[in-house]
């Protein structure tokens, strides 16, 4: 499965009233970490498939929804769990890392 884009009118359906946990990437076309972290989300997104959804919010094109939930610096990823955030990660790292964190948060 791979990642699932998200704008600011599809959020709440998308995350929000999700079924499962949904791990949204907060980034920007124009950020190198954002880019650095793509690939491994896309494998990890097909490696937990049916355990969680990963979204991407790109900000740019998408303003409330980083705004609304306190967005600052990118990437910044946040863990739904029932509509509320239950764990957050800013900034780049490797995929070992990135998937521990997600694994031990959901």
């Amino acid at each position: 499965m791979a990642t699932v884009p998200v704008t600011d009118a599809s959020f709440e359906a998308d995350v929000l009233n999700a079924p499962g946990p949904v791990l949204v990437d907060f980034w920007a076309e124009w950020c190198g970490p954002c880019k650095a972290i793509g690939p491994a989300l896309e494998e990890i997104s097909t490696e937990l498939a049916g355990k969680v959804t990963i979204a991407k919010v790109d900000i740019d094109n998408n303003p409330a929804s980083p705004a609304k939930y306190g967005v600052r610096g990118i990437p910044t990823m946040l863990l739904f769990k029932n509509g509320q955030v239950v764990a957050q990660k800013v900034g780049a790292m490797p995929k070992s890392m990135l998937q521990a964190w997600l694994t031990s948060a959901l």
